[in-house]
């Protein structure tokens, strides 16, 4: 089963399209810390998912915690780019909708 640790508002329903493919979705409120992640489960965690790039800060925090996990960001903002390189897919809302990202991310 996969797994997936949110942050971030998800206006754009990414967490429940991912619920709907069957992933098991933790979500954490709009600022997440290092304690919070732990907690989210990201130690064992398939997926960091990012819904607003003004958290992309736990981006490099989960990739230590965890170095196998996917981090996606999914939001109409600009990444940052001292996390591109830690970033493994970075998605536009309105370019594809949650439910075909969800299903991307099981497919891989």
């Amino acid at each position: 089963m996969t797994t997936a640790v949110l942050v971030g508002p998800d206006a754009d329903g990414l967490g429940d399209a991912l619920e709907d493919v069957g992933v098991t979705v933790t979500r954490v409120g709009d600022v997440a810390t290092r304690p919070d992640l732990e907690e989210a489960g990201i130690l064992d965690a398939d997926l960091l998912v990012v819904t607003d790039v003004e958290e992309a800060t736990t981006i490099p925090i989960a990739t230590d915690l965890n170095p196998d996990v996917r981090a996606v960001v999914y939001d109409r903002a600009a990444l940052p780019e001292f996390v591109s390189a830690q970033t493994d897919l970075a998605v536009d809302p309105e370019l594809l909708g949650p439910a075909d990202v969800a299903e991307a991310l099981v497919e891989d």
